[in-house]
């Protein structure tokens, strides 16, 4: 059997993961990435509650402090996108340079083969060594969205024991027959920098942030408005823009340089198309225009499309159909039925 680091969050799903690979008969090592918190933070924290849990499966454990390169790579980049008007997300980054990059080392470095997560995914691997990333069987719960970043020699390293799972209960009702101490943990939150998923209120306490007020635009020049920041939109955001109008009002563009926030009637928030940059291969393409689905963020249903690629790792993609809110800043992943072929960080849209 071999050697398999469990990255352990102190949730559910990584605890269930150790579990499962202890159960099996592998040696396991669970590794605690310390991110934000101190290594000794007490009762409740990530580090207490996996050190609890690889007390209960007898396993050796390990506290990993990443948090000056999270603060740098993950928060900072995440305040900076706001910054400039985008809209980032930090998923994507945290798996590319901190899960898969540093914690991928880590495990390397204590004698392990393969770094286990409790990602719902899936990862196949054909006859001659290929690997495949593939959506989870709980699609509800696939985040295989997150993970287009990873590469071949890193997929083939890495191991996603929930991935035929096909739901959440289930992973719940392992938990409790492993008697773990985490069983009946709530789900984390989404960003898990952000306390009470509270972004606005994360990034004017950063101190690095200009919130300096400005005006809301009619997409027909005329101002209806004023906004207290550009960092509180994004793009087809409806919600409290405190307009009055004949018709309802989305966000379309935000010019942070210009603390400007422009706004039109629904169908100007759809887009044709979109343009990508840093467009990253997990199966690459054999030619430079193909047809594919894509998810636009997380929770977007795929849709068909096609791809023009260029030689410095961008595309240009465009829809069957026109989609809603395509944001900068944002991830678009490309699926072939399901698998994940790549995908890369949007930065405008195409009408």
């Amino acid at each position: 059997m071999s050697i398999i680091a469990v990255a352990m969050s102190g949730g559910v799903d990584s605890s269930v993961t150790a579990a499962l690979l202890k159960q099996q008969g592998h040696d396991v090592i669970g590794i605690t990435m310390c991110l934000f918190d101190s290594p000794s933070s007490g009762t409740g924290s990530a580090v207490h509650d996996a050190a609890n849990v690889a007390r209960h499966l007898d396993i050796p454990h390990v506290v990993a402090d990443f948090s000056p390169d999270f603060r740098k790579l993950i928060i900072g980049d995440f305040i900076d996108e706001y910054r400039i008007g985008q809209t980032p997300n930090p998923c994507v980054r945290c798996n590319r340079y901190i899960k898969f990059g540093l914690l991928l080392e880590k495990a390397h470095e204590l004698g392990a083969e393969f770094l286990a997560t409790g990602h719902y995914a899936r990862n196949t691997v054909d006859s001659d060594g290929t690997c495949h990333l593939r959506i989870a069987g709980n699609t509800r719960k696939d985040q295989s969205y997150f993970l287009y970043t990873l590469t071949q020699q890193q997929l083939s390293h890495v191991i996603f024991p929930l991935g035929d799972i096909t739901s959440k209960d289930e992973v719940r009702r392992l938990a409790r027959d492993f008697a773990l101490p985490v069983a009946e943990k709530s789900d984390s939150q989404e960003v898990c920098f952000v306390p009470h998923d509270d972004y606005v209120a994360f990034l004017e306490e950063s101190g690095q942030l200009d919130a300096a007020a400005g005006d809301i635009i009619h997409l027909n020049g005329q101002t209806i408005g004023r906004h207290r920041g550009t960092h509180r939109y994004t793009i087809g955001q409806r919600k409290g823009l405190g307009i009055a109008w004949s018709e309802p009002l989305y966000v379309t563009e935000i010019d942070a340089e210009r603390r400007v926030i422009i706004v039109g009637e629904e169908p100007h928030v759809r887009a044709d198309g979109l343009h990508a940059e840093g467009v990253s291969w997990i199966i690459a393409p054999d030619c430079s225009e193909f047809s594919a689905t894509c998810k636009i963020r997380y929770r977007h249903q795929p849709v068909e499309c096609r791809l023009r690629l260029t030689a410095d790792n961008s595309c240009t993609l465009l829809f069957t159909e026109p989609q809603k809110a395509v944001t900068p800043g944002q991830a678009v992943v490309f699926y072939r039925e399901d698998e994940v072929l790549g995908g890369g960080r949007i930065t405008r849209s195409c009408r």
